[in-house]
């Protein structure tokens, strides 16, 4: 099983194009298959489960990803961070005129971004972008070489996940090997490790911090919580869950921390400009951009097709209702359930993510490996299933018009919505 794996791991690294959506599905099922088998059979044999999870991991060491071009805006980034610019300031298309820039292989890297990246500022955190300088120093004045470093620091982030998830589960109760489901799942590896998101490394702290929570260790706790934040902003969404988890006088205190950590993270980066620059940028992702959704997609259609909406304006003012929404979601899991226990805290984070996610115009397919953590620390398994299906979302990249197809996302969401549904009649007591 270990050795069909890797073969399988090896085309996807080596002989894959992200337009051939047919060869992507069979990989990713067959895999699928053999993750499932060797948790079955191995889940009591932690050192055979982490080997095999990074030689898997290994195999994409120097290849450069083939399902994402992120990564040529992340090495851009580290390359400013590196020469002491401020990435949050200009945009990369009007650097790109500077006689006096200094990033090494400026034009391919701004040719690999694509059309979009180009035009806006940076929008990724300070921790993060440390973390891209360290790369592209590190790197050697290569693309590759920066590609390297940052596949080994998340590799290291999922070990570390692996750690102090099995010490979280056995805190709550739970069976260890539980985390393996994220570690050897196959969506982590080809998303993480093959095409560089940071959600591994942003996790690493999220996790981290949950079982400080778990040994009382709140206020180093907080700190954790706010690098896990500086990585990627999803964590920011469950703050306010907090106040009811603590009393008050203690919340303020870990609220406190968070900020005053998160302040000195981006100390370094700041300027006036700073917050209108990465606020806008952010706020397109509201406003502008669609792809997987599943509410949305309802609305469009029905809007399209019977109301005569524009879909440009349908997607701004949905865009404008969605932080209404997921606000008043937020609040209603704040107030209205007791997270004062560990559990029902990470269960209350798992539902509020899940709906932010139902509602959310894009909805890419890294984005559910948070939902695959959570899920792992909670009764739920409905997730699991949302990581299996939402490679179908990639057909999108089959289509030379980068065209959507509404009938298989359709095919995603029923089993996810359905799976789900599931799940609570018979755990609708424990919601």
């Amino acid at each position: 099983m270990m050795l069909l794996s890797c073969i399988l791991y090896y085309i996807f690294a080596f002989h894959f194009e992200r337009t051939e959506f047919t060869k992507l599905v069979v990989l990713f099922i067959g895999l699928l298959v053999l993750c499932f088998k060797i948790v079955q059979f191995e889940k009591l044999n932690l050192k055979f489960i982490l080997v095999t999870g990074i030689i898997f991991r290994i195999i994409f060491l120097v290849t450069i990803p083939n399902l994402s071009q992120d990564f040529y805006r992340f090495i851009w980034d580290g390359e400013l961070v590196s020469n002491f610019i401020n990435p949050y300031l200009n945009i990369p298309n009007d650097l790109i005129l500077d006689p006096n820039l200094v990033i090494d292989n400026a034009k391919e890297l701004l040719t690999g971004m694509g059309e979009l990246s180009p035009k806006f500022h940076s929008n990724y955190p300070p921790l993060n972008q440390l973390i891209f300088a360290v790369a592209a120093l590190l790197g050697g004045k290569s693309i590759l070489g920066a590609v390297i470093v940052m596949r080994i620091l998340i590799i290291l982030a999922d070990i570390g996940i692996v750690y102090f998830g099995r010490k979280l589960l056995r805190k709550l109760n739970k069976s260890p090997h539980l985390i393996f489901w994220y570690f050897l799942n196959p969506l982590v590896i080809m998303e993480l490790t093959g095409n560089l998101h940071f959600e591994g490394v942003m996790l690493f702290f999220f996790v981290w911090s949950l079982y400080l929570l778990s040994m009382n260790n709140w206020k180093l706790a907080a700190v954790v919580y706010a690098c896990s934040i500086s990585i990627k902003l999803v964590p920011l969404l469950f703050l306010p869950l907090f106040l009811t988890h603590f009393k008050f006088k203690k919340s303020v205190a870990f609220y406190s921390i968070v900020g005053l950590s998160i302040l000195t993270l981006l100390l370094p980066f700041y300027a006036s400009e700073f917050i209108a620059n990465f606020s806008k940028t952010v706020g397109l992702w509201f406003s502008n951009f669609e792809f997987n959704s599943s509410i949305y997609n309802v609305v469009k259609t029905i809007g399209v097709n019977y109301f005569d909406a524009k879909p440009w304006e349908l997607i701004k003012t949905y865009g404008k209702l969605t932080p209404i929404i997921t606000i008043l979601t937020v609040l209603a899991f704040t107030f209205f359930r007791k997270n004062d226990n560990l559990s029902t805290l990470i269960s209350s984070m798992l539902w509020i993510l899940t709906i932010y996610y139902f509602i959310s115009p894009t909805v890419h397919p890294w984005y559910i490996i948070f939902l695959v953590v959570l899920t792992c620390f909670t009764n739920y398994r409905y997730a699991l299933v949302w990581s299996a299906t939402v490679i179908l979302s990639y057909w999108a990249y089959s289509d030379p018009n980068y065209v959507e197809h509404l009938g298989i996302l359709t095919i995603e969401y029923l089993l996810v919505f359905s799976f789900m549904i599931y799940e609570l009649s018979k755990q609708r007591n424990k919601l």
